[in-house]
């Protein structure tokens, strides 16, 4: 019997009705497991993931395989991204044994949930030197039959090895200036000065690195961050992994020139690119930036935001090709020179085939391109035809089978989103937006919170998840109340915000070393608690609460708060250092704790003059109150007037004040 039915996961209920008897992760399947004396196939992925529906398709909705699954194991879906905990510890085990990982992630269990054997994607028949799916599942079987001392030995070694990898983590022992330009100096090193970016192909939006880079240029001035933050941003913003129809950006780019996307659209990414398109006008004016940051905010709320308020997790990469009705990575998004010129007619589509790249051989596949914007030479246009051209085409691609939406509401992602919108609402004068980030937020507390303020990890159409919420959710969550209460100067969000930070200090902080755990200690017990400080897609748990922490702080003068937050920066001069591409988060935390970071109050208006200056400020990680005089909704606002009758701003710098100015332009230097 299938048991997924019912599930709040857009990805299970994807499998709900394959032939398969799928169990979620629960207790009840184990036990199940160790009834029949089987082992336990994990199977994870997620909603967006190419490769987790072909496998689907070739082996899940197989009858025959199917029918071998069943009768040899108990069958555990889990999507990862409702279970992240879940997920971390068995990718870690796939990965030590196998030096790689990725989704769909298949791994088989002892009944005490022990791995023992380990794999990714399986084809349904040898293929490129893989053994195919049946065989891997008439092995295992044969093995557990045949050699159960063998395999339990094996599954103990694991479980032993993974519990002895240990964190060098010294608490007391904060990054500096030193850590910081090494940090720089690496990323330099794996610098692509020809295409921007980091590495080479598949190559992926480093989001995180540009805010460090943005912060570390605010702070010191130096030319060299600033311009590569600038140059990869305008590289994306170029290229076909920026849609540059609908707006936002893809997951990552399979080549290194930004050229073909992987199609799916996930909501972190697209928030922390929001948010850092957003910083990169803040510190220079670029107009491509402040284009990019409104359209990705504009595709967040016009393609993602849920009848609840929320925002989904992602769009697949997958849509139905009009012309084979076949699922076909990529048919939303691509053109031909003749589908251009069947919208727009021969003189707008010679048009459109310069400047958005298009050729006749095709970027992608099957003669079809990726819309790009590159510097061509001659290329020449008036505003108007181009975006009547744009128009036009988005127009078309509306009419097309769109990719599915995998509509769940992860909390820590909506929380992303919010700093996102409600900056980019308040520096471009967009009220819409922080109505949308006020919206979201509304709907984390009044679902995903319960009367203790704990938070749940997902919801789906209004009905919330059974799982917990990890660090990430709280430190992510908190990070975008902390920003609503900057642009909102409502309290409300600030003390929201202190409720989860408090759950941090007393559920995820090892009180004797200052690390930081991804789950809670009273979470459910899986065979190691997952422990990981970087930073990969979105901000780790780790550094993600060091951030949310040292602003709470700084908002607050909460002691205990800025102690945990220097002391999980730890990590980040172990590691900076050495391997920055994966810490640029933390990095942008240890560039704001090195600042001050500074504090704002401004007292005597919300959005006005002074306040929207004080949030323009580049310093790093700077907060911002702001309030009628003698408002007591947020603490930095308390013992200050204003200065003759006018609002007037307060700017507050490692125990220094500097005197209250009433000038806009004063304020901005004081935060330069």
């Amino acid at each position: 019997m299938n048991r997924l039915a019912g599930v709040t996961s857009p990805y299970l209920l994807q499998h709900a009705d394959n032939p398969v008897d799928w169990w979620p992760w629960t207790p009840e399947a184990f036990e199940e497991a160790r009834r029949r004396d089987v082992p336990v196939l994990l199977s994870v992925g997620y909603s967006a993931c190419h490769w987790c529906h072909v496998m689907a398709h070739e082996s899940f909705e197989d009858a025959a395989t199917a029918a071998l699954m069943n009768e040899k194991f108990v069958n555990v879906k889990v999507d990862r991204e409702e279970r992240p905990d879940v997920d971390a510890v068995y990718m870690e085990a796939v990965q030590a044994a196998t030096g790689q990982g990725g989704w769909p992630m298949t791994v088989f269990l002892t009944p005490d949930a022990e791995p023992f054997y380990f794999g990714t994607y399986f084809p349904p028949e040898p293929r490129h030197g893989m053994p195919s799916f049946p065989q891997v599942l008439d092995g295992v079987h044969r093995a557990w039959t045949d050699r159960r001392g063998e395999v339990a030995e094996v599954a103990g070694k694991i479980v032993r090895d993974l519990g002895e990898r240990q964190l060098t983590h010294n608490a007391d022992d904060k990054p500096g200036e030193d850590e910081l330009a090494q940090a720089l100096l690496g990323l330099t090193r794996d610098y692509d000065a020809t295409h921007g970016g980091f590495g080479g192909a598949p190559k992926f939006p480093p989001s995180m690195a540009i805010e460090f880079l943005l912060r570390h240029y605010a702070r010191t001035g130096a030319e060299g961050a600033l311009q590569m933050a600038a140059d990869t941003c305008e590289r994306m913003a170029r290229g076909g992994i920026y849609d540059q129809l609908g707006g936002g950006f893809a997951r990552y780019s399979v080549d290194r020139e930004w050229v073909v996307p992987h199609f799916e659209k996930m909501l972190y990414d697209n928030a922390l690119l929001c948010r850092a398109y957003a910083h990169l006008w803040r510190a220079t004016g670029s107009d491509l930036a402040r284009r990019v940051a409104l359209e990705t905010a504009d595709f967040m709320v016009r393609e993602l935001r849920t009848h609840e308020g929320g925002f989904a997790s992602a769009l697949d990469a997958d849509s139905e090709d009009p012309a084979t009705g076949a699922h076909v990575e990529g048919a939303y998004y691509v053109w031909t020179p003749a589908q251009l010129r069947e919208v727009l007619g021969e003189g707008d589509a010679e048009l459109a085939i310069d400047w958005y790249g298009v050729t006749e051989e095709g970027t992608f596949e099957e003669g079809a391109s990726v819309l790009q914007l590159p510097q061509v030479e001659g290329v020449v246009a008036d505003s108007v035809r181009l975006a009547s051209i744009r128009e036009r085409l988005l127009a078309a691609r509306v009419e097309r089978p769109a990719p599915g939406r995998d509509d769940k509401v992860v909390a820590a992602w909506n929380g992303l989103a919010i700093a996102a919108l409600a900056e980019v609402g308040a520096y471009f004068d967009r009220p819409d937006l922080i109505a949308a980030a006020v919206g979201a937020g509304d709907l984390l507390v009044r679902l995903h919170m319960d009367a203790r303020a704990r938070l749940a990890r997902t919801s789906k159409d209004g009905q919330v998840g059974a799982n917990s919420g990890v660090l990430e959710d709280y430190a992510d969550v908190a990070e975008g109340f902390l920003a609503l209460a900057s642009v909102t100067g409502e309290g409300v969000w600030l003390e929201f915000a202190g409720f989860l930070l408090d759950h941090v200090l007393a559920q995820f902080v090892e009180v004797e070393s200052g690390a930081l755990f991804d789950t809670a200690a009273d979470a459910e017990q899986l065979i190691r608690r997952p422990q990981d400080p970087t930073d990969n897609a979105a901000p780790s748990g780790w550094t993600a609460a060091a951030g949310a922490l040292l602003s709470y702080a700084a908002q607050t003068g909460a002691e205990p708060h800025r102690t945990a937050a220097e002391r999980a920066l730890g990590i980040v001069k172990a590691l900076g250092p050495r391997v920055p591409r994966f810490i640029g988060h933390g990095l942008a935390v240890a560039e704001a704790a090195l600042d001050g970071p500074r504090e704002v109050a401004v007292v005597g208006e919300v959005l006005g003059d002074l306040h929207r200056t004080a949030l323009l400020g580049a310093a790093p990680g700077a907060v911002v109150a702001a309030g009628a005089e003698g408002s007591d909704e947020l603490p930095l606002l308390a013992d200050r007037p204003l200065v003759d009758g006018r609002p007037a701003a307060y700017v507050c710098r490692s125990f220094v004040c500097a005197a209250p100015t009433t000038d806009p332009a004063e304020l901005a230097r004081l935060l330069s």
